[in-house]
């Protein structure tokens, strides 16, 4: 990633202290070491939903819409350890709207900024993986985090809320050029478009915070599309 994109996702990533602060601390020496190069082995760890309803329709979207009814596997309020209390895996938490809900993965239990791997405050969607190597997932004022399928299914979307959060490619956005009109020029608009959800510098393919009109390429291999304080995206082609 070049060095404008790490000034990009730093902008948009204050380092803030305290309870319920705007808390996205990453070790890079350390934390960070490996993190994008895993996903591949984290996906054949990726679970359905735990308590979700076994059997149905073959079809995947059906598994999906299935997955989405089930209750969630991860409360949105508390600290879980990773193995006893949730399995490893990705997990979607949908429709905050306060942009209270803050969610934190880290290397252990001591509560101390190095412990941090990755965290964020959310508004809207969220998509987290939480790796077999996590001990501890902390979620704070999220709703429910469920699980979702390895493979992204579902009725893909052509137009987005440009302040919807983290859409995943082929289950909530479609692959496409992309154009948000109108953003105001004081570059509060942020888009990001991210191989995984772990959430680390390594993940991002690439951002940019827009003023005024905005344009981006989503491909049919990204994993998924952030974007906050944006006019919607609409597909153009």
């Amino acid at each position: 990633m070049s060095q404008q994109q790490k000034q990009n996702w730093f902008a948009r990533h204050k380092v803030l202290t305290g309870a319920g602060a705007l808390v996205v601390v990453i070790a890079i020496g350390g934390a960070l070491a490996g993190g994008g190069g895993d996903d591949d082995k984290d996906k054949s760890k990726d679970t359905v939903a735990q308590g979700a309803t076994s059997g149905g329709g073959s079809k995947s979207d059906d598994k999906a819409e299935k997955a989405d009814k089930a209750e969630p596997a991860i409360g949105g309020d508390g600290t879980f350890q990773v193995g006893s209390d949730v399995k490893p895996g990705t997990y979607r938490s949908t429709d905050n709207t306060d942009g209270m809900c803050y969610w934190e993965r880290a290397k252990d239990s001591s509560g101390e900024t190095d412990s941090l791997i990755a965290n964020d405050n959310v508004m809207g969607n969220a998509y987290v993986t939480i790796k077999a190597s996590d001990k501890i997932f902390k979620s704070n004022g999220c709703h429910g985090w469920a699980a979702v399928p390895a493979k992204a299914s579902g009725t893909p979307k052509s137009e987005v809320d440009g302040n919807g959060g983290m859409y995943r490619i082929g289950a909530d956005i479609a692959p496409g050029t992309y154009k948000s009109t109108g953003n105001a020029n004081d570059a509060t608009c942020y888009w990001e478009r991210s191989k995984d959800a772990l959430h680390g510098i390594d993940s991002i393919i690439a951002n940019e915070n827009v003023s005024g009109n905005g344009v981006v390429t989503i491909a049919a291999g990204d994993g998924y599309f952030k974007t906050n304080g944006c006019k919607n995206w609409k597909k153009t082609s």
